[in-house]
This record gives structure tokens, sequence and C-alpha cells, in this order.
């Protein structure tokens, strides 16, 4: 290589530097946002707690065979969840698109046609003119035969493709926490159903034990209208609230039957009987419940696992709408046979093609698109950082409500069973009195409307209570495991 041709190629070479280094400073600054994912040590007004519930299965948090075969039918044929378990599915085939992407395309080509060129043109009058060797003319019309192989492949140079892969990854990841939320949240809605079902079962149940109760009261009312004890404003009284009572039966029936539907819907299937033990109610027992340290949230929410991988997909869109407007490197090349003739078809060297070319692009001006989609591309990773900031928020208040709901409730269903003991003395306190005369028929009506609703209020605490427990577990993340 002589001294021009160095210097040429040195020349060249730092054109080629300089139009690099203008191209990197050609990329717009942005304003980035750094998630915040610090939470407290430990729940308000909450002892730390190394043990977390959400740790166990659902099977061993609900031990209710009933509540258990509900559970496991839903999670086979809840519409929902399958329709979620397909978009896990469209996602997957997004990363496997994502991984071609940056693998060199190849592809087979195999052609032929026939041409017919009109002679009095420049093309025609030279063909017509040529022949193929001494003696052999160019035949007329011409037919065209093409086997061969073709490929090409963008070189990587700046990840572009890599990213986007890792992109379609994180973004797969997360739908696969999207799965495991709605597992939770199915898990949950469904016991809480179940809980609800079974404190209507005991509440028709304890409108029965009313009817009876108001039904013998209002006997002992017209016995006593008949000896000129009470007048009939008494007996009216009675009989209106041995009606309103026995009218309450058909709300609690209605609401049976729409919670059993829900239930039947969440399980998938068509309205049918719930199976249950209306029973085994009395004997619930809220379990013990571990909180575990916020920390653990971020591990075991499977909401918060889905925006953190959320996040980390937008972060590589940035990289990938950033490498744009860097020059993108393409190889591509063709190898095959092609004559006029099939006979000469395989003819090699004279029917061999072959090409191999390089291609180096780069944006230069009206990059409008490219910086375009790399400020939207920070936009929703910037919004990406302020919902995993709000989900892991929701999270921690979540658990830190349920924790006060349950220590509340505890203490309010300790209140209110001494209540429901008072009332229900009172009953037979009040129609004692009234046969003697000593209280009037409304007092003896006021106390048996009194322990009616104490009951009922008893029966709705307990629920309360069973539903705390359940959506503390959901709170947590427990179920998806």
């Amino acid at each position: 290589m002589n001294k021009n041709n160095i210097t040429h190629y040195g020349k060249t070479s730092l054109v080629g530097i300089f139009a690099l280094a203008t191209l990197y400073s050609c990329v717009p600054a942005l304003e980035t946002v750094q998630e915040d994912t610090a939470v407290p040590v430990q729940y308000a007004d909450q002892p730390k707690d190394s043990l977390n519930s959400a740790r166990i299965k659902w099977q061993d948090y609900f031990t209710d065979p009933y509540l258990d075969t509900l559970i496991d039918t839903a999670l086979k044929n809840n519409q929902e969840l399958n329709i979620t378990l397909q978009e896990l599915e469209i996602a997957r085939n997004e990363v496997r698109a994502r991984k071609g992407e940056y693998l060199p395309f190849i592809g087979l080509k195999g052609a032929a046609g026939v041409d017919k060129k009109a002679r009095y043109t420049s093309r025609g009058a030279s063909e017509a003119t040529t022949d193929i060797r001494p003696g052999e003319e160019m035949p007329e019309p011409l037919q065209d035969y093409l086997v061969g192989a073709y490929a090409s492949w963008e070189v990587d140079i700046w990840g572009k493709l890599h990213n986007a892969k890792k992109a379609a990854i994180s973004r797969y990841l997360s739908t696969v926490e999207g799965k495991n939320f709605v597992v939770t949240n199915l898990i949950a809605e469904i016991a809480n159903s179940y809980y609800e079902l079974l404190a209507l079962d005991n509440q028709l149940d304890i409108v029965k034990q009313n009817i009876a109760i108001q039904t013998n009261a209002l006997k002992i009312v017209r016995i006593q209208k008949e000896a000129a004890r009470v007048n009939e404003l008494a007996v009216r009284k009675f009989e209106a609230e041995v009606l309103h009572t026995r009218s309450l039966q058909y709300d609690i029936r209605q609401k049976i039957t729409e919670t059993e539907n829900r239930i039947n819907f969440l399980v998938g299937r068509y309205p049918q009987h719930v199976r249950r033990d209306p029973d085994a109610f009395d004997n619930l027992i809220p379990d013990d419940i571990h909180s575990g340290l916020p920390s653990q949230l971020l591990e075991n929410r499977p909401d918060v696992k889905q925006a953190e991988l959320e996040l980390a997909a937008a972060k590589l869109d940035i990289k990938v709408a950033k490498a744009r407007f860097y020059p993108s490197l393409g190889i591509s090349a063709n190898i095959g046979y092609r004559a006029f003739n099939p006979k000469y078809l395989l003819n090699t060297p004279e029917s061999l093609l072959y090409s191999l070319t390089g291609d180096l692009t780069a944006p230069l001006i009206n990059r409008n698109a490219i910086k375009a989609a790399y400020y939207n591309a920070n936009a929703k990773q910037i919004q990406a950082v302020y919902n995993y900031e709000r989900t892991i928020l929701n999270a921690y208040i979540e658990v830190a409500n349920q924790l006060s709901k349950i220590g509340n409730l505890e203490k309010s269903y300790t209140l209110k069973s001494k209540e429901v003991d008072a009332l229900t003395a009172s009953i037979a306190i009040s129609n004692i009195l009234f046969k003697s005369a000593r209280a009037d028929y409304m007092e003896v009506l006021l106390t048996q409307r009194d322990a009616l609703e104490s009951r009922f209020e008893l029966v709705e605490t307990k629920m309360q209570q069973m539903n705390a427990m359940v959506n503390m577990y959901r709170a947590l993340g427990g179920g998806w495991n």
C-alpha cells in the first residue's frame, strides 16, 4: 500500500469515526426516574414476625373439604383463568418471534418464466443479434429458470435485537405473574363467597327459629285476648311481627341463590346446588395469621413482581429505541443456478450465480419518528416506575388494613357474643313478665326483634372474620404457589 492509499484510508477512517461520534452525540438526552422500593421495617402497631402465612399452600390454609373441592375445580375450569393462560401462550410466542429476529433468515427459491422483447427496441435488437455460441441463436421467446438459496442477517451491533428479546422475556414472565395474581384472587373470591353462603344458611336457620318463637308468642297473646287481658292491637302487632320475620327468609333465600350461582360461575359450571355443611359455620375459628415482614411482599405478591418485570421490560425498550439512532449492518447473500433452458440449468460455472452484500445504514435527516419512539419509551418507563411504587404501596396498605380489621373484629365478636347471650335470656324474661302483666306487648316485641338482629350481626361478624382471614392471605400473596 503506497503513501497516498494510506493517507486516503486514514481520512476515510477519520470520517467514519467522526460520523459515528456525530450519531452518538445526536441521541436526545432523557430525564429518568429511579424506582423507590423502600418499605417500612414492620407493619404499624405490629411486632416483627419472621413467619409468613403466604408461604402456606392453599390446600393447607383452607381445611374445609367442600371448599377445597370448589377451589380445585375452579383452577381447572374458570374461564378468566383459562383466558389468562392463553395470554401466557401469546407472550411465549412473542419471545420466540424476538429470538428469531437476530438469527439469520435462510430460504430457498425456485422460479420459471418466459419473456418476449419487442424486436424494434434497443434490448430486443441487441438480443436478436446475439448468439449463445457460434451457430446457436438466442431463443425467442426467452425462457428463464432459477433455483437457489438466499440469506439475510442483521448484525446486532448495538444489542437492539437482543434487548428486544430480553424485553419480550420480561413481559412473558410478567404474564406468568399476572396469571398467579388471577389465581390468588380467584381462590380468595371463592373462599369469601363460600363463607358468605355458610353465613346465609345460618341466618336462615335463625329466622326459622325466631318464627317458631314468635308464632308461639302469638298464640299466647290470642289466649290472653280471649281472657280480656290484652286488646286487639296487641294481637295485630304480634301478627305483623311474625309476618315480617317470615318475609325475611325469602330475602335470605334469594341471597343464597345468588351466592351459589356466583360460586358456580367462578367454578365454570351452570347453576346447581353447592355442597356444604352449614353446621360447620359455628365451629369456624379464624386461624392465626403471620404477616411476615413488609419486604417479603416484593417476593410473595404476584402483582408486585408483575409490575417489577414490566418496569424491567420498559427499561429495555428504551435501549431498543436508542439503538435505532445508530448505524445498522445488514448482510445478504444469494447462491443458485439460472438459465434460459433447463438443460443448461446446472452447468457450472456458466449457470452459477452468487452474491454477497453488506449494507451499513444510519438515519441522518428527519428522525422525528425515531425520536418520538424514544421519548415514548422513556415516558412508558417512567409510568412503569410509578406503577411499581404504587403497587408496593397498595400491597402494604392492604396488609395493614387487614391486620387492623382482624384485631378489631376479634374484639367485636367477643362483645357481640355477650350481647346475644343477654338478649336471648331477655326473651324468656320478657315473656314471663308479659304473662304476669308486668311488661307490655311492645317490650316483648322489641326484645324479640333486638335478639334477632343481634344474632344476625353475630353471624355477620363471624363471616367478616373469615373474610378477613381470606383477604389477609390474598394481601400477603398466598394461594398461587
